[in-house]
């Protein structure tokens, strides 16, 4: 079980190791395209979630008003 624990902990020599691996599977010159591609799927998400957030506020707002409107 302790194991496990130490799974999510990343220090700087296997950061190194990380990225070295990256580097070689990918070559230098695709790295940039990489992060580039996973800046795009980054903003996608946020983007994303922040419509998800505002349709479920603009659904709230909605029934709160129609509660509102019941009661008067």
């Amino acid at each position: 079980m302790g194991n496990f624990i130490l799974l999510g902990i990343f220090g700087g020599q296997e950061m190194l190791f990380v990225l070295l691996i990256i580097v070689l599977l990918f070559g230098a010159k695709k790295i940039p395209d990489l992060m580039r591609g996973l800046g795009k799927g980054v903003a996608e998400y946020k983007k994303a979630k922040d419509d998800v957030i505002s349709e479920i506020d603009k659904a709230n707002n909605e029934a709160i008003t129609k509660e509102e409107k019941k009661s008067e």
